[in-house]
């Protein structure tokens, strides 16, 4: 049996679906590396609502997949970009997504970090406004009982004058914070609106800025996660971090060597990348808990070419995709996000995804995600 999916020529193509899954079990937390997948939010498909009104989100649905995440021994990182905060999902929304999902984590045992911003600055802001914003945030976060992790701010990219504020303004949630936070620097391939954060469109200027707010407080840095897409830039900078700070990979398009590491070093990871690919990838690091560098790569290396796909320009669309898979892998009854944004990508970029996620054996059970992805095709209007 075949399926007739469209290419990007504006022809089809005939693909046969893999009939057995990938075969992961559930099991414990790694040993060799601490391992988060930023987690998407469901959205509620019944709510009347319109792209910019606040999110309606499916609660039941969105903590059954974090516990889905935890089943497999992955940490969760909550409302990160991928949970669509800022494109979607708004400060409200987020902290109810902490609250819920840090008391989910202590009722199963999980490992849970959440992001804390300033998202609920809406418009032009002071740096007073913004260090404010970035405190309310981290006081839930802390009293919620997980870890922080202090994300980039588009207010603080817009009201900085130069490296030193983000200096000033990083020192002091560091010293208020009640134990080592991650920092997150996220690329504007991820966010237009970040272009030039640490001070500098230049990226060795930027990242200079980046690690000396880190070695003047390295022990509030637990870790550092590092969204750039770029390899090279990520080793150069966990090969000079202080003594102690880890480094989490969010490089969507070249984790599996980061995290495999080489002579001087490693990454843990922070991806979004790892919301599709949970099973997989968690089976993946038990192999790498054994010592076993070869096996991991010859497990998590296939798994690239998907990811790059759906990270492709524009890279914030990317939430599409994993929301998309996520639906076709029966997490959810539906294929419908928050704001709308289940509009972002083409129905040729979708076919290709089902194809690449399909030859993994992504889908527990590929044939409800074939009826699936019959049924998106003939909304579109393609017969069979």
């Amino acid at each position: 049996m075949t399926i007739r999916l469209p290419d990007f020529k504006g022809g089809f193509r005939a693909y046969e679906p893999r009939e057995e899954p990938f075969a992961a079990t559930p099991g414990t937390p790694f040993t060799s590396r601490t391992v988060f997948s930023a987690a998407h939010v469901v959205a509620d498909p019944f709510a009347d609502t319109t792209p910019d009104a606040p999110a309606a989100v499916d609660w039941d649905a969105t903590l059954a997949f974090r516990r889905h995440l935890w089943s497999h021994g992955l940490g969760v990182a909550e409302a990160m970009d991928t949970a669509q905060r800022g494109m979607g999902l708004d400060w409200a929304g987020a902290a109810e997504l902490i609250r819920r999902s840090a008391a989910e984590a202590k009722s199963v045992g999980g490992l849970i970090a959440c992001g804390v911003g300033t998202d609920q600055l809406t418009g032009p802001a002071t740096l007073d406004e913004v260090r404010a914003a970035y405190e309310e945030q981290l006081a839930l976060v802390e009293e919620s009982g997980a870890q922080a992790i202090l994300m980039a701010s588009r207010a603080l990219a817009a009201a900085a004058k130069g490296p030193e504020d983000y200096l000033e303004v990083y020192g002091h949630l560091l010293r208020q914070a009640t134990e080592p936070v991650i920092l997150h620097w996220l690329g504007p391939m991820f966010d237009p609106a970040l272009e030039g954060y640490w001070g500098s469109s230049d990226l060795d200027a930027a990242t200079d800025t980046f690690l000396q707010v880190i070695a003047a407080h390295p022990d509030k840095v637990d870790g550092i996660k590092v969204s750039l897409l770029e390899a090279r830039r990520e080793i150069d900078i966990r090969r000079r971090l202080p003594q102690g700070v880890r480094c989490y990979t969010g490089d969507d398009f070249n984790y599996p060597e980061l995290i495999a590491g080489d002579d001087q070093g490693f990454s843990h990871a922070l991806l979004g990348i790892f919301d599709p690919l949970g099973p997989l990838a968690a089976e993946a690091v038990r192999v790498l808990d054994t010592g076993d560098a070869k096996g991991f790569r010859e497990l998590l290396d296939p798994t690239v070419e998907l990811s790059r796909h759906l990270f492709q320009a524009p890279t914030r669309f990317y939430k599409t995709g994993v929301v998309f898979l996520a639906w076709l892998a029966g997490h959810q009854s539906h294929f419908t996000m928050v704001g709308g944004l289940q509009s972002a990508r083409s129905l040729p970029h979708f076919a290709r995804a089902y194809e690449l996620a399909d030859g993994l054996g992504l889908f527990p059970d590929p044939k409800p995600a074939e009826e699936r992805m019959k049924n998106l095709l003939s909304l579109y209007g393609v017969t069979q």
